[in-house]
């Protein structure tokens, strides 16, 4: 169960948002908005409807109709304002005492809304507030509040009668008292807008019995812990939105995940991953003191046992290894190899062997797509229908725990530029049978280790060594074809066989020398971290590879990185994913 679900039944699915996500994606090729995540990971999500929205900075309460009863019922009562809501928000303006009722007209102007006197055909706003000095005990942000702090933040409650965008935030500014980081309303910059959907009431639209949803505020947690203001501008020694990664990550499964992604958490060039009892720090400079001491608070909130830096350079095939390896700035010194757990899944990483450690973490959710079967609403891994011949019994892995097999071993999968086979550890957890394929022998061995670790047998599989171009070529010859095929390739690479790799340039010639290996009805999975290649330029490399075969491609879905990647104006998604189903 994803962490951020705090309600489901047959018709609901009740989540707790977390400030800094998106409702649904703003557009095609940007980042999965929480109710696209929801939707396309477990299939009796696929149906998912969305019957209100929260603004990407506000955290709180956010139901999903499951059916179509449930989605009449509710759009019903949201239509005719018999559902409540109860939102809090922090200014630091005065606020008028009291309950009071603002209703006005909501006039578009550009980004934001302007009040307006309520007139004929206008679209009318209506919120009530409730503000009383002493509200200030309700909320607590850090441990105490001090010069040169800002004097204590008003908790205002809010309850819009109207269901406008941006009504609570517009009405809190006229009347004198924005919200707290509201920019656009002319609050006090913060690093959030400091809005919060309590509590939802409304008629179960089965049991037709009223429901109340809730979930505290607790902006103490949230990625402005403290407000500090000195020359007037605002400061935050908070590291990252953990509230983010709380609301995907689930801890009994997984123990690896970026916790703070550059200038989407507000630390522009900075990046910091939780790597089990370790933390990695990335950046293109030595930590300054600032970002030395966030890393040390981290290494507490984590009880890390330490944590490492690595200095992020393109200049990674001339330098030795011990140059390239991130180096220990805190704690104690990992082992050689240690372990981190993914979905479950075991992984061996090590900060010995130079710039990559073992895993990259932006692919979690991919990995967990051949983990699951499930690639997205309505797409199945295996075509429906399909009936598998060999059964695999189930095996346990190294703590004795079951491993289950939804899968046969006639499903198989190769995977292109393996690196250290996280792809086929998980496809292979789940019952395929795998090709690994990658030009080092070194990450092949680590690949088997990682089979060896979930209880899997190396030998059941195939691990080849060699140029991804070449084998394909020989595979084809020998008319092999699989059921999936995965590319995940650098973006530069140089081998004796096939030359220089250059991903804009050469990705067509991969599609179509991995074309043939695909069974009718199989899945391709291609990948890239080419930052400044655009999605639209990416994708238009299938169509035109795809087409001369006059084989067509039945299935898409796009993906960018994982959720703990957050993709921002700041820090735009610089990786791009596909699943194709090939006819």
């Amino acid at each position: 169960m994803a962490p951020c679900v705090i309600f489901e039944d047959e018709h609901l699915l009740v989540v707790h948002k977390p400030a800094g996500w998106n409702t649904h994606a703003p557009g095609p090729y940007a980042g999965e908005g929480i109710y696209d995540w929801l939707r396309h990971r477990e299939p009796r999500w696929s149906s998912l409807a969305i019957l209100h929205r929260l603004d990407r900075e506000t955290s709180g309460v956010l139901v999903f109709g499951k059916t179509p009863a449930a989605n009449r019922s509710l759009t019903e009562q949201f239509t005719q304002r018999r559902v409540r809501k109860k939102y809090l928000l922090l200014t630091d303006r005065a606020a008028p005492e009291g309950g009071f009722t603002v209703k006005t007209a909501l006039v578009r102007a550009g980004e934001k809304y302007l009040s307006r006197p309520p007139h004929a055909g206008a679209e009318i706003a209506e919120t009530k507030f409730r503000s009383s000095r002493g509200n200030e005990a309700h909320i607590k942000i850090g441990n105490k509040l001090e010069p040169p702090y800002v004097g204590c933040p008003t908790a205002v409650e809010a309850e819009p009668l109207t269901g406008k965008t941006h009504q609570i935030r517009v009405h809190a500014a006229e009347k004198g008292f924005p919200i707290l980081g509201d920019v656009l309303y002319g609050g006090t910059p913060a690093t959030r807008v400091f809005l919060h959907a309590a509590e939802i009431s409304f008629t179960h639209p089965a049991t037709h019995r009223p429901v109340t949803f809730g979930v505290p505020a607790d902006f103490a947690g949230d990625k402005a812990t403290r407000l500090k203001i000195k020359s007037e501008k605002l400061e935050s020694p908070h590291v990252g939105s953990y509230t983010l990664r709380a609301a995907v990550i689930e801890p009994e499964m997984t123990n690896a995940f970026r916790v703070i992604h550059g200038a989407s958490d507000g630390r522009p060039g900075w990046y910091v991953e939780r790597l089990g009892d370790f933390l990695l720090s990335q950046s293109e400079q030595p930590l300054t003191t600032d970002q030395h001491e966030a890393l040390s608070r981290l290494a507490k909130t984590f009880s890390a046992r330490g944590a490492y830096h690595k200095i992020l350079s393109r200049q990674v095939r001339c330098a030795p290894t011990a140059v390239l390896s991130p180096q220990l700035v805190l704690g104690e010194a990992a082992p050689e190899r240690f372990e981190i757990v993914e979905n479950g899944v075991r992984f061996e990483l090590s900060f010995t062997e130079g710039y990559s450690v073992g895993l990259f973490l932006d692919q979690r959710d991919n990995r967990r797509r051949f983990l699951t079967g499930h690639i997205a609403a309505g797409f199945p891994l295996r075509p429906e229908g399909r009936v598998s011949r060999v059964p695999i019994p189930a095996a346990r892995d190294n703590s004795g725990t079951r491993i289950t097999r939804p899968f046969e071993a006639d499903f198989e999968i190769l995977n292109c530029f393996a690196y250290t086979c996280g792809f086929s550890a998980c496809a292979a957890r789940a019952g395929m049978r795998t090709t690994s394929l990658d030009l080092s022998k070194k990450y092949l061995e680590w690949g088997r280790r990682n089979f060896t670790l979930n209880g899997l047998d190396p030998a059941a599989h195939d691990f080849i060594y060699g140029d991804a171009f070449d084998w394909l070529r020989r595979l084809a010859k020998k008319g092999r074809a699989f059921d999936a095929v995965a590319l995940d390739p650098p973006t530069f690479s140089q081998s004796k066989e096939s030359g220089v790799f250059r991903a804009e340039k050469d990705y067509a010639r991969l599609i179509r020398a991995a074309l043939p290996l695909v069974k009718p009805g199989g899945i391709l999975f291609a990948s890239t971290n080419a930052a400044d290649w655009p999605p639209e330029a990416f994708l238009a490399n299938f169509e035109t590879a795809i087409h001369p075969s006059r084989r067509k491609i039945l299935q898409r879905h796009y993906f960018p990185q994982s959720p703990d990647f957050p993709v921002s104006r700041g820090e735009p998604a610089y990786l791009k994913t596909v699943w194709l189903r090939i006819s």
